[in-house]
């Protein structure tokens, strides 16, 4: 609800619940009994908290726009104007610079907001900030966001929302591994299932800052925008600069509601018009060691037990041997391939399977031949510090520009390349080019996909330090983290998808002793992680057992049968009281089915788990419940609904009473397929 009515500059009243279909006596009354009093010691005026505060509203906190004209010419708005239409509205301000907030509210509940701001003056206009805020009431003491590691992305934190801003600002050139990618600020207590809660997401690749703030003055704000450098977004006389989107959310039913939101608005904006393929990613299985015999091979043992998709990593290009040379260099090895990628091709399509390839256009070996031709084109000082033995390409360069987009260009003309696995694997950590960087990766991919609009996309960034919304309206899938440790993806997948529904995000089998942790887990634990989502493989299927492979070729037949449930279906999330065990599952749009996953991280607190409650199903129909995928149990007999194969129950006793289960083994878990009786 937006107050436009005065001279004073527009106010969003109220963005949560839905206040119904009221006529425009009430709608004024609401906005007037919403004025505050005026307080002692303070603005003589009732506070009003505008689209763009300012000091001049009395606002004393973060205000909306930073910057100056160089010839020190004040910042003034003369006048506001309104436009709108089905679901849209935006609002000018017009003066020497002319702003421009456009808010779109979508049949979901996904409201979107971006400022665009036009130099009207007669001088250079520095632009320091410009950001988006928006209110949220009082009950909104706790404030939800993330942090995290390489291979440990998405750590939720919690705490109480105090007086002053809770700011967490991104350096990296990139989100980073510690971006805090979704800021929910909700009622205390708020989970999965219940709460009410505000979030706001900023839709950019790039530096960017998000705040929960309390202002001494009563109000709080939830904000973002891009964190720019000095200097780095000047706007000469007649040129424009748009902030990225707001993505923001509102839900009285928990986090579970802003997914219920959040997904289908995604999915409605969606290019993906086929099943997500099963991947297999060639990385942890040989790393650097390619040659056609092993691979052909292991293409061969992928097609056998159903992958559809086969992916060769880091390693084919001219003199990469190891990660410390040759980025740049995007020509197909010819010593190792010495005639070309085209007979492993061939082997990957003989298997029933499409073809792709791991890049990192944006980054530059030092020793490379490109380096060594054009280190102008290198970002940074020569003796600043490499990180993994690589620098970064200045993209904002026209020439470094053209030779990427000619080498892709050329890679996706000579071979049937049906994938992209696009990588970049360090911080940019050069001051005041994130947002030139950023805006040109946008611009080539976008290039690269009106060129080859059949090939899809994969945004991984040393694993999942570049999961948006803003890289999203351009690729197809998300390499969620490197590590593909089960007891860690279970937490990283479970509050990635909390924003991105699961079909974006690569999950995938790795070899029994994960590469990274080195932590050794059950086949059955792998397997059931890695069903939800965008299923792949990252194991050497060559030095499987003939055991494995079978259970694996098993796995891959039961994700294509519930692909299309995986995929398309609402994602629920149960509050558990021991925080060894963790609940959820994928419930059917018409809720006539489910797939539910039972986990156990630890020991769990009692001999006798809580019961399996199943959320999201209809409580008035009655399903049937069947076991799937069983982990490792210590007991002595199962409970008699599972001895016995199956239970049907109504809804509402599955979702408040719940299963008696079985007695899983730390880093298992077990997975139950509900269908409508």
């Amino acid at each position: 609800m937006l107050d436009a009515r005065d001279a004073r500059p527009p106010a969003v009243v109220h963005w949560g619940a839905d206040l119904g279909d009221l006529p425009a006596p009430a709608l004024a009354a609401i906005a007037d009994a919403s004025v505050p009093a005026v307080p002692p010691s303070s603005i003589d005026v009732p506070l009003w908290l505008p689209l763009l505060p300012s000091f001049t509203d009395g606002w004393s906190e973060r205000p909306g726009l930073d910057g100056f004209f160089t010839d020190r010419s004040p910042v003034s708005f003369r006048d506001w104007s309104t436009d709108a239409g089905a679901g849209w509205i935006s609002v000018t301000a017009d003066g020497p610079l002319a702003i421009t907030t456009r808010l779109e509210l979508s049949e979901e509940g996904v409201l979107r907001m971006r400022h665009t701001v036009v130099n009207r003056g007669t001088s250079d206009f520095v632009l320091t900030a410009l950001d988006l805020q928006l209110p949220v009431p009082d009950r909104a003491r706790e404030v939800l966001d993330f942090s995290g590691l390489w291979a440990h992305e998405r750590r939720p934190q919690r705490g109480e929302l105090r007086q002053g801003a809770w700011m967490r600002e991104s350096r990296h050139g990139r989100p980073g591994h510690d971006d805090a990618f979704l800021l929910v600020a909700g009622v205390p207590g708020f989970g999965f299932r219940g709460g009410e809660v505000w979030a706001a997401h900023l839709a950019w690749s790039g530096d960017k800052r998000v705040w929960a703030a309390r202002s001494a003055l009563g109000p709080a704000v939830l904000g973002a925008g891009e964190l720019l450098g000095a200097g780095e977004v000047t706007l000469a006389p007649g040129d424009e600069y748009c902030t990225p989107w707001l993505v923001a959310v509102w839900s009285d039913r928990g986090l579970d509601g802003l997914s219920d939101r959040l997904h289908p608005w995604i999915r409605g904006r969606s290019e993906l018009h086929r099943p997500r393929p099963v991947v297999l990613n060639t990385w942890e299985a040989v790393y650097f060691a390619q040659d056609l015999d092993t691979l052909g091979a292991l293409a061969d043992a992928a097609g056998a037990v159903g992958v559809e998709r086969f992916v060769l990593d880091d390693g084919w290009f001219t003199g990469r041997r190891d990660d410390r040379r040759a980025l740049g260099d995007w020509f197909v090895d010819a010593e190792v391939w010495p005639s070309g990628l085209h007979p492993l091709i061939k082997r990957v399509h003989d298997a029933g399977m499409d073809f792709g390839l791991w890049v990192e256009p944006e980054m530059v070996s030092p020793s490379s031949q490109l380096a060594a031709a054009h280190p102008d084109w290198v970002l940074g000082a020569s003796g600043g510090p490499t990180w993994r033995f690589q620098r970064v390409l200045d993209l904002s360069r026209p020439g470094a520009y053209g030779y990427v987009l000619e080498r892709l260009n050329a890679l996706l003309n000579e071979y049937p390349i049906a994938f992209l696995k696009w990588d970049h694997n360090r911080d940019v950590l050069t001051p005041g080019v994130a947002h030139a960087q950023t805006t040109a990766l946008y611009r080539l991919l976008r290039e690269l996909r009106v060129a080859h609009p059949d090939v899809e996309i994969e945004s991984c960034a040393s694993g999942g330090g570049r999961v948006d919304l803003g890289i999203l309206e351009l690729v197809d899938r998300f390499w969620t983290s490197d590590t593909n440790d089960p007891l860690d993806r279970q937490s990283i997948q479970r509050w990635t998808s909390v924003l991105v529904p699961p079909e974006y995000l690569g999950g995938h089998l790795g070899d029994k002793a994960a590469h990274i942790t080195g932590r050794t887990t059950d086949l059955a634990f792998r397997q059931a992680t890695a069903l939800f989502g965008s299923a792949g493989i990252e194991w050497n299927l060559l030095h499987a057992t003939p055991g494995e492979r079978d259970a694996i070729a098993e796995w891959i037949a039961l994700h294509k049968r519930l692909r299309e449930l995986l995929h398309t279906g609402r994602v629920v999330r149960a509050d558990t009281a021991d925080p060894a065990q963790l609940v959820h599952g994928v419930v059917a749009q018409d809720r006539r089915s489910a797939i539910v996953a039972y986990v156990t991280l630890d020991a769990p607190q009692a001999a006798l788990p809580a019961p399996l409650r199943i959320p999201g199903l209809d409580q008035n129909r009655l399903y049937t419940v069947r076991p799937l995928l069983t982990g490792a149990v210590t007991q002595d007999a199962p409970p008699p609904w599972l001895a016995s194969g199956s239970v049907t129950l109504p809804g509402r006793v599955l979702s408040e009473v719940g299963l008696a289960m079985p007695l899983l083994k730390p880093q298992q878990a077990a997975l139950f397929e509900v269908s409508a009786a």
